[in-house]
């Protein structure tokens, strides 16, 4: 068995037993090359089934030629092909709105326990590393790209990693293979074109070894990263303490425990924690996570990030997205409170128990309030809600029902969400929307 076979087989150990292997297949070199030798090691070996995915982006003329030429590559081979025409959206970069919408692509067509398959090859990892480096990342930028990681509801794979684009080549010379030659990949206006063409050559000249020691760094940078993912899983534990708030659902950790780490322990506990929810603030935007945990007990610090918005109440800090950043819609007239409400943008109310006749009024805060509570009397919301340690960025959503302009009951608050002979009691399931990025 030729090396290179040998190598890609060592390489797809880890997804021996998917249900099934999608190729990216652009029609470059890379791709053609994969799709070839894995069609050469089904005829050896037992495989998943194998089927490829071109992803038409209608940037240039050229373009359009190219779901054909896969069409015959994938006929020739016996593999089935899926061609998917995606919509780039306009943006500062057109590489990072492209990938973004090939990717969008991917997942689409990814399923539990299946994997796409992509081949980016050393010298990718190289101009990765290199690229990451001169934009000043850090050492999750620094290990470049993934062997593997999840894609939607499967897993994506870079089995060639450990292969250069001259070993691609001499392969397809051999196999008299043909490819597409993308004439964007020699505008050096894009970054990394200009690394590839004008700065990698110049290096190689002097140090022969410069792209596979880049890509050897950043395999060492990679291991680094898992260590850093442990230390922060660790101290996440630790700052990962119940809360009387979790019908929230938000999520959120004590910053006590958080506080007492270094400095750099507590970015890198954040990072591995926001990694879910946002893309990483940039170094100078971590002076936001600075302000926000040193300020004084009465401040209402908000860290702004992209997606959503890091809060500090109650002792804990809390990510807040979607819905939870806009006002929600009120008053409303609930007409069958025997039914739930749907609250736009807000959740679901619902009574339980011996339910009071309708109509009433749902409403949300707006300052002033008074409720009338048994054996205390007339009693401020606000320092009611204060008693009960109720977070402040919470306070203007919490659903408060009126009946004849009389405050009744305050969804989820103990003491205030029932009636005061406790023949029922308000429920609210906050806004589903998703916290985090896919």
């Amino acid at each position: 068995m030729p090396n290179l076979s040998i190598q890609l087989l060592q390489a797809l150990k880890p997804w021996r037993n998917a249900k099934a292997w999608h190729v990216a297949l652009s029609g470059g070199l890379d791709s053609t090359v994969l799709l070839h030798l894995l069609i050469q090691l089904r005829q050896t070996h037992s495989l998943p089934p194998i089927s490829a995915v071109h992803v038409h982006h209608g940037l240039q003329a050229a373009a359009d030629a190219w779901p054909a030429h896969c069409q015959a590559l994938c006929d020739e081979l016996r593999v089935p092909l899926q061609v998917i025409r995606v919509q780039v959206q306009p943006g500062a970069s057109l590489e990072r709105a492209a990938r973004d919408a090939r990717y969008q692509a991917f997942v689409a067509c990814t399923h539990a326990d299946e994997v796409m398959l992509t081949g980016q090859h050393r010298d990718d990892q190289a101009e990765t590393v290199l690229f990451r480096l001169l934009r000043g990342t850090g050492v999750s930028g620094l290990a470049g790209m993934p062997r593997q990681r999840r894609l939607g509801q499967g897993s994506l794979g870079r089995p060639l990693l450990d292969v250069s684009r001259a070993e691609l080549e001499a392969y397809a010379h051999d196999n008299r293979l043909t490819w597409i030659e993308d004439p964007s990949n020699c505008q050096t206006n894009f970054s990394r074109n200009y690394l590839r063409h004008e700065v990698l050559p110049v290096i190689e000249r002097r140090w022969p070894q410069a792209t596979a020691t880049l890509a050897r760094n950043a395999d060492h940078c990679a291991e680094a990263q898992c260590l850093l993912g442990e230390l922060a899983e660790q101290d996440l534990h630790t700052a990962a303490t119940p809360t009387a708030f979790e019908w929230l659902g938000l999520p959120s950790l004590e910053l006590a425990p958080l506080a007492r780490l270094s400095p750099a322990r507590q970015r890198n506990a954040l990072r591995h924690w926001l990694n879910a929810f946002s893309r990483m603030p940039d170094t100078e935007h971590w002076s936001g996570w600075e302000a926000l945990r040193d300020a004084r007990e009465d401040a209402q610090p908000i860290w702004c990030l992209e997606g959503g918005e890091m809060h500090r109440a109650s002792g804990r800090i809390w990510w807040l997205s979607g819905d939870w950043l806009t006002p929600p819609s009120a008053p409303l007239l609930w007409m069958q409170p025997g039914h739930p409400l749907v609250l736009p943008g807000n959740g679901l109310l619902s009574l339980h128990g011996d339910i009071p006749d309708g109509p009433l009024q749902v409403s949300y805060r707006q300052g002033g309030e008074v409720m009338v509570l048994a054996q205390r009397g007339r009693r401020d919301l606000k320092r009611l809600l204060n008693e009960r340690g109720v977070p402040l960025f919470a306070r203007g959503r919490l659903p408060l029902v009126y009946a004849n302009e009389q405050l009744l009951a305050v969804a989820n608050v103990p003491g205030l969400d029932s009636s005061p002979c406790g023949r029922w009691k308000l429920q609210w399931l906050p806004t589903s929307s998703d916290q985090g990025l896919s």
